[in-house]
């Protein structure tokens, strides 16, 4: 085998109950994500080795409209800290080209950057024959970020612990969303430092029962009853103007609208595929966000779509 490519989704979070900041800099979460339909390609290709770099050369693009200007090229991009932590691992690294092809919005609270580690974990783990087996990727992905190890998951899960601890949820219903998205992105380090000083006093996270009954009963109204964001407050302090993407939605329509993650990315709930073109339509029409795009969910993890 000499090139793998794996399909990874972006995320949105259902909840997002975020507690104190501990003494190791992280916050305890209780976080549900949801898996949806924007995918980034990650493509792992065999290479000859080159004094220029040791293991990993990373290429990256994306689609029309899309920025990638913001994603690191070298050592520091999460895809190759993944392939480089594998292979330490292992010890069975050999020299590979990264190619990522981005189509989760870039710094807009998807988790595009994980999904991404994610995707390289499975394609390295693949073209080396390593052997290594899901829980043990788990672990690695847990190590490298608290959100890489749910695009290895997919569906909608329940994540503690800094949100790597994973419980899968059962989810039947099909859900249909839009994301209004930002040409200038936010920090997360920013976001979580803006809510330390906006709620200083933060109690400990706890799960939300009726988000759950929300999910077993498969009602889209009933489950936009119930998203919740605690980075949200924080993410409009830093962007302001973010008050009127989340507004022009609910004019839309839209069951509901909340900040993605730590943003800024905007997520709107529709009723059905034609509510959501309704919302997405008119969130272009309003200029209160640079692009809008249609998904649905919960959708599966890491997928192998091409190997050879």
């Amino acid at each position: 085998m000499t090139a793998v490519t794996v399909r990874v989704p972006a995320k949105v979070n259902l909840q997002l109950a975020v507690g104190p900041a501990r003494e190791d800099g992280y916050h305890d979460l209780v976080n549900v994500f949801h898996a949806v339909s924007l995918f980034d390609e990650v493509t792992v290709t065999a290479a000859r080795p080159c004094a220029e770099w040791s293991l990993v050369r990373l290429t990256v693009d994306g689609q029309p409209g899309g920025d990638t200007t913001g994603v690191p090229r070298d050592a520091t991009n999460l895809a190759a800290r993944a392939a480089h932590r594998l292979a330490a691992e292992t010890g069975a690294g050999t020299p590979v080209n990264i190619q990522l092809s981005k189509r989760i919005p870039v710094a807009g609270g998807m988790a595009g950057g994980s999904a991404d580690a994610a995707g390289a974990l499975v394609a390295c783990n693949m073209l080396w024959g390593t052997g290594i087996d899901h829980d043990d990727l788990l672990a690695l992905a847990a190590e490298l970020g608290s959100d890489v190890a749910f695009p290895l998951v997919g569906g909608t899960a329940v994540g503690t612990g800094r949100g790597e601890i994973l419980t899968p949820v059962s989810s039947p219903g099909r859900y249909h969303w839009v994301f209004a998205l930002s040409s200038v992105g936010l920090s997360t380090a920013d976001v979580f430092a803006e809510y330390d000083r906006l709620r200083p006093h933060a109690p400990e996270p706890s799960g939300d029962t009726a988000l759950m009954s929300a999910l077993a009963s498969a009602e889209a109204h009933a489950l936009g009853e119930t998203l919740s964001n605690d980075l949200e407050p924080a993410a409009l302090s830093l962007r302001p103007d973010l008050r009127a993407t989340l507004e022009a939605g609910r004019e839309a329509g839209a069951l509901a609208a909340v900040v993605s993650g730590s943003g800024p990315t905007c997520a709107f709930l529709a009723r059905d595929g034609a509510g959501a073109a309704r919302v997405a339509a008119a969130l272009r029409e309003s200029r209160h966000c640079e692009r809008a795009v249609t998904a649905h969910g919960d959708v599966p993890g890491a997928t192998v779509v091409r190997g050879s």
